[in-house]
């Protein structure tokens, strides 16, 4: 029983908790497939272009889920490895910066950097002022 569920986390298509995060799920009538979903035309595109380029066989389909059109890739589990590398090729081009400002994020970095100069500059002060009052209160002798 252990090994069984250590092989379900192990496989990123059968893992139990599906919550969304990723664009495959297994095929619901197919176990041998993966179904790649995406609900943008050009990553779509890119897509299926990768899987021509790496000769990799797929099934193409188009769904409505309410006003967005929903294309789906069937790919083999076998090839579910190089369709995995090149959905994340895919998702790194079309990919849109959490801050979009150049200015707000080298700023986020500067300041950052800045706190942590900081920080380590306090640190070594800290340290000396530390080793000073060791010293000094090892010659002190205390009479009673």
């Amino acid at each position: 029983m252990e090994d069984k569920v250590r092989r379900d986390f192990d496989n990123p298509v059968d893992h139990p908790f599906d919550l969304g995060f990723v664009n495959f799920v297994q095929h619901p009538s197919n176990a041998n497939y993966v179904v790649f979903r995406f609900g943008d035309q050009n990553r779509a595109n890119d897509f299926e272009a990768g899987l021509k380029t790496a000769g990799i066989w797929f099934e193409r389909d188009v769904e409505m889920k309410r006003t967005v059109e929903i294309v789906m890739f069937g790919i083999h589990k076998t090839d579910f490895k190089k369709a995995q590398k090149i959905n994340f090729a895919v998702e790194g081009k079309h990919k849109k910066p959490i801050i979009p400002f150049k200015a707000l994020r080298y700023g986020i970095l500067i300041v950052g950097l800045a706190l942590l100069i900081l920080a380590t500059i306090g640190y070594c002060k800290a340290q000396n002022r530390l080793r000073i009052l060791d010293e000094s209160s090892s010659s002190l002798v205390f009479v009673q």
